[in-house]
């Protein structure tokens, strides 16, 4: 043990499966684990939706509430969760010291100012004139500053009086490694004591599901598990609204104010393999091993986005040496918030000593106290991480 080992106190989770480690925890463990899935309202496309939720809880003032997207407010929410888990929340002196990394997408659009653009080009033939008209009226810079990938951090400094350093990470499934691996590295480092880190994704907005089928992504047709979806229906992605936060410590930090550890990181790596000619399974085959707990299978967490040739790479590279479970299967995928979110089970899964049961009829069973357990991201069309949780 060290002082600076990184270790989790807080844990914050929303999903379609309900908010909170509690509800999270009772959905995954059961004996034949569902997803909540939304097949009508985007239909071709089936979405995993948010559950009804009380901003009041952790966003007590209307007017913060208001002047939110869903995602900033989803983000804002979770964070609170996770301070709250971590006994922080309220706390001046520890939010005020506090860092902050968050992963974020580039904010939502608003759908009516685009819907009348697209409808008012068609009957001009002078676009340069028509854009400079909207311009001048329906897109105001107020508009453009709600969607800021860093106003999450913003809203949470706000609500939540966090107001050490901050930073944004941008870049889908990467962004979410890089906000956990920096968190870690800082923290072992000596220049941090205590992180909140994480991401939101809120998918039932049509510009999301948008930017994923331009780039052939999405699944069509009936839901199935990640590890087995037919190609011939899509690109195998089936998206989810979710937002995950972690409070990270230093031992040091953590037992000096008697805090409850769940879990320890003790690694995290990352890697931006190619997508070609096996480089990717490879990658992901040497990262696995460059881990320090090679030895038996172990479980692992996988944040697998559900795009057929890095799903299936991921599959093969791992699976003779842990037991895979498939968290998009339950969650859909989250896009940047798809890291936390695995690393976050996983460190449930150490902190209370049980295995999780097969997501789909496909995994294998696994026998034994998972003491350590692996947790990754394959990016739908680059970056790769991966964590190494273990008991504190």
């Amino acid at each position: 043990m060290s002082p600076r080992d990184v270790v989790i106190t807080g844990i914050g989770l929303v999903s379609s499966l309900g908010e909170g480690n509690d509800a999270h925890w009772e959905k995954v463990t059961a004996d034949h684990p569902l997803p909540v899935i939304d097949a009508e309202r985007f239909a071709p496309f089936t979405v995993h939706p948010l559950p009804q939720i009380d901003w009041n809880l952790q966003i007590a003032k209307r007017g913060d509430q208001r002047q939110m997207e869903t995602w900033q407010r989803l983000g804002t929410y979770t964070a609170g969760l996770a301070l709250d888990d971590a006994g922080m929340k309220g706390d001046e002196s520890l939010c005020a010291t506090m860092d902050m990394i968050v992963a974020a997408g580039g904010g939502e659009r608003d759908q009516e100012v685009d819907e009348g653009i697209l409808a008012a080009s068609l009957d001009t033939n002078d676009r340069t004139v028509l854009l400079n008209q909207k311009l001048m009226t329906d897109l105001r810079p107020t508009l453009f500053l709600a969607q800021l990938s860093n106003l999450l951090a913003g809203n949470i400094s706000i609500v939540h009086k966090v107001t050490g350093s901050s930073r944004t990470f941008m870049g889908e499934e990467g962004a979410g490694v890089a906000a956990v691996e920096t968190a870690a590295a800082r923290i072992r480092s000596g220049q941090s004591s205590h992180a909140l880190v994480g991401g939101a994704f809120q998918t039932e907005h049509p510009d999301m599901l948008l930017a994923y089928q331009l780039g052939g992504r999405l699944q069509q047709g009936p839901w199935q598990p990640v590890w087995n979806r037919d190609p011939s229906q899509g690109g195998g992605v089936f998206t989810g609204s979710g937002g995950a936060f972690l409070v990270l410590e230093s031992r040091e930090h953590a037992e000096g104010r008697g805090a409850r550890v769940h879990a320890r990181i003790e690694e995290v790596v990352s890697a931006r393999a190619r997508r070609s000619d096996g480089a990717l399974e490879a990658g992901l085959r040497a990262m696995a091993a460059g881990l320090s707990d090679k030895d038996g299978t172990r479980l692992a967490l996988s944040g697998a986005s559900g795009v057929h040739d890095a799903t299936a790479a991921e599959k093969r590279a791992l699976e003779s040496r842990f037991a895979l479970r498939g968290l998009t299967t339950l969650t859909g995928h989250l896009k940047e918030a798809q890291f936390p979110f695995a690393v976050a089970l996983a460190a449930l899964a150490v902190a209370r000593g049980e295995a999780y049961p097969p997501f789909d009829p496909s995994e294998p069973a696994f026998a034994g106290d998972p003491r350590t357990v692996l947790a990754t991201s394959v990016g739908s069309t680059h970056f790769e991480g991966m964590a190494l949780i273990s008991a504190a």
